[in-house]
C-alpha cells in the first residue's frame, strides 16, 4: 500500500525572513548594543554595582504617577505596548523582571529574539497591477492585517508595520533544498508543493525510521529546529495527505491504511484544491464538507463543479492516480528514454534495458565510479510506476553483468497497457578505477572473480540468502563463527577439529548410557530416535567465557566425537565436569554434525 507524507509550512516566507533576522545579530554584535559600565558613575544615587528596586526614593524623584503611565500606555497601538511584567504587575508564576531582564541583556539572544519575534511583518507583492499583501505573521494579523489586502489599505490601517517585498524566488529555492535533503535522507522520491510545502512518499521506507508516526515527529522536529512551523500528515493518496496537512485537526495526522476517505470526509471541500470558480459552485450549491460531495453521483456533480473537481476528489480518494515528480538529485548518476511507442513485452524492455545500461556506463566512466545498486523506473500509459531494484557486492559499471540482473527483474514488471517512459538511477556508487573485468591468470590456475556468481545468486534467493562463514576469536563454538561478506576472504581457521555443520542452537539428549566422569555416551535419543554408539573420542573440555556475564564463571562443556552403527558421526557434549555441580547439570546435548 502507498504511503504519502506531506509536509505543510504555513508561515515559510515569514518564518525564513525571521531566520535572516535572527542570523544578522551575531554575538559580538549583541555584546556592542551593552552601555559600559562607568566605574565612576559621580553623583548618582543608585548603588555602586547594582542592587537597586523599583521601589526606592530616588526612582520616585520627578518620576510620572501610575495614572499617567498607563494614559500613555492606552495611547499607544496594540503592538507597541509593553508586557504586563514591565508595569509592574506580574503574576506569582512570573520571573522576576529585572532579573530576567539581566539574563537577557547578558546572553544576548531572549530579550532581541522576543523583539524580532513579536515585530508585526507583513510580506508585499504584486498581483496583477496592484501590491497586495501575500503573508502575514501573526502580529499582524491581530492588527486586522490579512492576506489579500491591498498594501495601501494595509499602509493606512497600521502606519508602522514591517512592510517587506515577497520573495517567492528564495522560498522556492528554500523549498528545493528541503527536497533535496530529503531525497538525500529520508525517501528517493520527493517533491516540492508549490509555494508551501513538500510530498514524501514513504513506501516502502517507512521501516527504516521506525515507523510512520516517528518519522513524523521526527520531521517536525527537524522543522522547528530550523525555525519553521509545520504540519505533518500521512494517508495513501497525495490528496488525502495534501487535505489533512492543511485542513486536519491536529499538526499531526496518521490516516489508517485503506481509510483515508474516512479520514478527509469531514474536512471543507477547499481541502480538495479546487480552483475559486469550484468552490463558489459548491457553496451555492450546499456543498461544505467532502463528505457532502460523496454521495451525489459523478454526472450531475460534474455539471455543477466541474471536471477538475471530479478528478481531485477521485485522487483523493485514489480512483485515479496522481504520481510524484520526484526532485532530481544532480549528483546521483542517471540515464532517462522517452518511448515513441508503449512496450509490454520481456525482450522490449530487455532492450531498453541493455540502451540504458551502455548510457549510464558513459557517465559511471567520466566520473570514475561504479554502481552498488541499481534502480529501474518504468512510466506506464496509466500514469502509474513500476519500480524494480538489484544490488551488487563490489562496484561494476560492466553492461553485460549489469544487464544480467536486471533480466531477473522483468518478471516483477507489470507493463499493463504498456510502458513509454523509463528511468534507470545509481543511488549508491563508489570510486572505481580502471580495472580487468576479465579472468586473471595466476600461474597456472584460472582464477575468477567471484563478485558475479554472488550477484547472480542473490539476485534469485535474496541478498541476505548469501553470506560467508568467518572465523571469530572464541572458544564458545557458536560464537566462534560470524556470517561476513560472500566476496570478502575470510581469516585464518584455528587448528581445532570442527563439525561441517553446526545447529543453531544446542538440541538436548535423552535416555543417555554413559560412564562418568570422561567416557562418551553409549546411547542416546536424538529427534524421536535412538543411536547406538560404536565409536568416540573425547572429551574435548571448554569453559565459559567468564569476563561476558556471571553465569559462566564456572561453566564447563566436555565435547565429544561420536559415531553410530550406521557410520553417521556427531558432535555431542555434556554440561559440567562430573565432579563439580556448580559446572553443569551432566545434561547432553547435540551440537552439529560430521560430514
Amino acid at each position: 500500500m502507498r504511503r504519502v507524507v506531506s509536509l505543510f509550512l504555513p508561515h515559510l516566507a515569514i518564518e525564513r525572513l525571521r531566520r535572516l533576522d535572527r542570523s544578522a545579530l551575531r554575538p559580538p554584535e549583541r555584546a556592542a548594543l551593552l552601555l559600559p559600565v562607568d566605574a565612576d558613575p559621580g553623583t548618582c544615587s543608585v548603588p555602586r554595582g547594582g542592587g537597586w528596586r523599583p521601589g526606592a526614593r530616588w526612582a520616585r524623584i520627578d518620576a510620572p504617577t501610575r495614572e499617567t503611565v498607563e494614559h500613555q500606555i492606552e495611547a499607544l497601538p496594540g503592538h507597541a505596548r509593553p508586557p504586563m511584567r514591565e508595569l509592574g504587575r506580574r503574576s506569582e508564576a512570573a520571573s522576576h523582571p529585572f532579573k530576567a531582564g539581566a539574563i537577557s541583556d547578558v546572553s544576548g539572544a531572549g530579550r532581541a529574539g522576543s523583539i524580532v519575534d513579536q515585530a508585526p511583518l507583513a510580506l508585499i507583492g504584486k498581483v496583477g497591477r496592484r501590491e497586495e499583501v501575500v503573508a502575514a505573521c501573526a502580529s499582524a494579523a491581530a492588527l486586522g492585517i490579512h492576506a489579500g489586502m491591498a498594501a495601501t489599505h494595509a499602509r493606512a490601517l497600521v502606519s508602522d508595520l514591517d512592510f517587506r517585498a515577497s520573495e517567492p524566488e528564495a522560498d522556492a529555492q528554500l523549498l528545493d533544498r528541503l527536497a533535496l535533503l530529503a531525497v538525500r535522507r529520508w525517501t528517493p522520491i520527493a517533491a516540492v508543493t508549490p509555494s508551501d510545502g513538500l510530498y514524501l512518499d514513504l513506501t516502502g521506507c517507512d521501516h527504516l525510521h521506525g515507523g510512520e508516526e516517528r518519522f513524523c515527529r521526527r520531521l517536525r522536529a527537524f522543522c522547528q529546529r530550523a525555525g519553521f512551523t509545520a504540519r505533518v500528515a500521512v494517508a495513501d493518496t497525495v490528496g488525502a495527505a495534501h487535505a489533512l496537512a492543511r485542513f486536519g485537526p491536529a499538526d499531526l495526522t496518521c490516516a489508517p491504511v485503506g481509510r483515508s476517505g474516512d479520514a478527509i470526509a469531514a474536512l471543507p471541500i477547499a481541502a480538495l484544491r479546487l480552483s475559486d470558480t469550484a468552490l463558489g459552485a459548491a457553496r451555492k450549491f450546499g456543498f461544505e464538507r467532502i463528505a457532502d460531495l460523496l454521495p451525489v453521483a459523478r454526472g450531475p456533480l460534474a455539471r455543477r463543479l466541474g471536471l477538475a473537481a471530479i478528478t481531485r476528489l477521485d485522487q483523493a480518494l485514489g480512483s485515479v492516480a496522481e504520481p510524484i515528480t520526484p526532485r532530481e538529485d544532480a549528483v546521483v548518476p542517471s540515464v532517462e528514454r522517452r518511448l515513441l511507442e508503449p512496450i509490454a513485452t520481456a525482450e522490449a524492455i530487455a532492450q531498453v534495458m541493455e540502451d540504458l545500461l551502455g548510457d549510464l556506463a558513459e557517465v559511471l566512466q567520466a566520473r570514475g565510479l561504479g554502481v552498488r545498486s541499481l534502480r529501474l523506473s518504468g512510466l506506464r500509459v496509466d500514469g502509474s510506476q513500476q519500480v524494480v531494484a538489484i544490488g551488487t557486492s563490489r562496484p561494476t559499471r560492466e553492461v553485460s553483468h549489469l544487464l544480467r540482473l536486471l533480466k531477473l527483474r522483468i518478471e516483477q514488471i507489470d507493463p499493463g497497457m504498456g510502458l513509454e517512459q523509463f528511468r534507470l538511477v545509481a543511488p549508491h556508487t563508489e570510486p572505481l578505477d580502471a580495472v580487468d573485468l576479465g579472468a586473471v591468470l595466476a600461474g597456472e590456475t584460472l582464477v575468477r572473480d567471484p563478485a558475479r556468481l554472488v550477484d547472480v545468486v542473490a539476485g534469485r534467493i535474496g541478498a541476505r540468502s548469501v553470506f560467508r562463514i568467518a572465523p571469530v576469536e572464541s572458544h564458545v563454538p557458536e560464537r566462534a563463527i560470524v556470517c561476513a561478506d560472500p566476496v570478502v576472504a575470510p581469516g585464518d581457521w584455528p587448528a581445532w577439529v570442527r563439525p561441517a555443520r553446526l545447529l543453531a542452537r544446542p538440541e538436548p539428549l535423552f535416555q543417555v548410557i554413559a560412564l562418568l566422569p570422561d567416557q562418551p555416551p553409549r546411547r542416546f535419543e536424538w529427534r524421536g530416535k535412538l543411536y547406538r554408539i560404536v565409536a568416540g573420542d573425547g572429551p574435548e573440555r571448554i569453559h565459559g567465557e567468564w569476563w561476558r556475564r556471571d553465569a559462566e564463571v564456572w561453566a564447563v562443556r566436555d565435547y565429544y566425537r561420536v559415531e553410530d552403527e550406521t557410520g553417521g558421526r556427531y558432535w555431542v557434549f555434556r554440561r559440567g565436569d562430573g565432579f563439580e555441580a556448580d559446572t553443569g547439570d551432566l545434561s547432553w546435548w547435540m551440537h552439529g554434525l560430521f560430514g
